[in-house]
């Protein structure tokens, strides 16, 4: 334990780019979170790669409930008066009482898939009057009553769907591997119009990984060809789209006051965009990917990155006004970077050996859920299976 404090201690020391923000509390599990929490009234939500669906409370992050599903739980939950809902692994989409954590039921679909290594995501369910909109990675977008369990439409797709459904004017918008963008009407699942991506050399699909953005009438996606689209959500027609030359865009955008703000993967970037032109206002430079999204408070745009920061950047400039490592990134950071927050020498991103350099990155405690912000504290969880709490004053 000494040699611990010694080590995490020494590194702040030779690196000042460290926050000497404290975390409030910490719950750990034994699996890596992707699943963005929830929060409702006193209480916090979230699922792990452990297969564990948990409910903490948020003062002190004490365990209130556990419950165990078949499969990792990648799916950020949705939540009634009553229940709260979230998808496995196992390829069921679950119902739970909200207090207790006992099964209310469970939803079968024909079965979840990984697209690849970084397949991170599953499609989170969205509750729209008493309906239960959700994909799978059995090709489907279902929609299902949230009372009963029982199945009211499906709409099958050439591919993978692991974005989530967004709800906008009767219409369900989503994205899927297949590199079409479906507009789906809520109440029969019948096709509206799709829209089919423009594919890039390497990656003529053109996926879309995340959930769309729905601002003004316009739906906002990135892809992995590269490009952030901006359609109309009525007719599915093009208002603009630019192409990143660095990297895939997998994070929703967030709007605020007109402007658009998300990460790049390989592009080790975070951008300012105008939401009317795609004019680009400003780039922050980073080291290493973003693929969750970005929250607003009181003016900071906050988001996670791989290296296993949570960044908190001026709307208006970009330039850092808070941050917090996790412990991962503290410990391991110069297993990947030098002291220049470069990439070391020896560390090859995309190299022969490119699954060890991923476990690398994910050694640095990385951040790819959505953070969410309550009462000036804010909650996300890592790769190294923490969920943290922090106070953002």
């Amino acid at each position: 334990m000494k040699k611990t404090v010694f080590l995490l201690i020494f590194f702040a020391t030779i690196n000042s780019s460290f926050s000497q923000n404290k975390s409030l509390w910490e719950f750990k599990t034994k699996g890596r979170i992707y699943s963005s929490p929830l929060i409702d009234k006193d209480y916090l939500y979230f699922g792990s790669g452990d297969s564990y669906f948990y409910a903490l409370n948020k003062k002190d992050g004490k365990l209130s409930w556990k419950f165990a599903s078949g499969g990792a739980i990648y799916s950020s939950p949705a939540i009634s008066d009553e229940n709260i809902y979230f998808s496995s692994d196992d390829g069921l989409l679950y119902a739970l009482d909200k207090n207790t954590g006992k099964q209310k039921f469970a939803f079968k679909s024909g079965g979840e898939k990984q697209y690849d290594l970084w397949d991170y995501y599953r499609s989170s369910p969205v509750l729209v009057n008493q309906t239960l909109y959700w994909a799978c990675g059995d090709s489907n977008v279902y929609a299902i009553n949230a009372s009963t369990g029982a199945l009211k439409w499906s709409f099958r797709t050439d591919g993978i769907v692991h974005a989530s459904p967004a709800f906008f004017n009767g219409t369900i918008y989503i994205g899927g591997f297949d590199g079409y963008f479906y507009a789906l009407n809520a109440m029969d699942g019948k096709l509206i119009w799709k829209y089919n991506t423009i594919g890039d050399t390497y990656f003529p699909k053109g996926e879309v990984q995340k959930e769309a953005l729905i601002n003004d009438s316009i739906v906002y996606f990135g892809t992995r060809d590269f490009n952030i689209y901006a359609l109309n959500a009525k007719t599915g027609n093009g208002m603009w789209n630019m192409k990143e030359l660095h990297g895939w865009i997998i994070a929703t955008p967030l709007e605020f006051k007109g402007n658009l703000y998300y990460g790049l993967s390989d592009g080790h970037k975070f951008y300012c965009q105008d939401k009317k032109t795609g004019f680009m206002k400003w780039e922050k430079q980073l080291n290493m990917r973003v693929y969750g999204s970005a929250i607003e408070h009181n003016g900071l745009i906050y988001f996670g990155c791989f290296n296993g920061i949570v960044y908190g950047v001026d709307f208006q400039t970009g330039e850092t006004k808070w941050s917090f490592n996790t412990a991962a990134s503290i410990k391991n950071y110069y297993s990947v970077y030098n002291e220049k927050d470069e990439f070391r020498a020896d560390f090859e991103l995309y190299g022969k050996d490119y699954l060890k350099s991923e476990e690398k990155i994910h050694s640095l405690g990385s951040i790819l859920c959505t953070p969410v912000i309550d009462d000036d504290i804010i909650y996300f969880g890592n790769s190294d299976g923490i969920l943290y709490a922090v106070s953002i004053n």
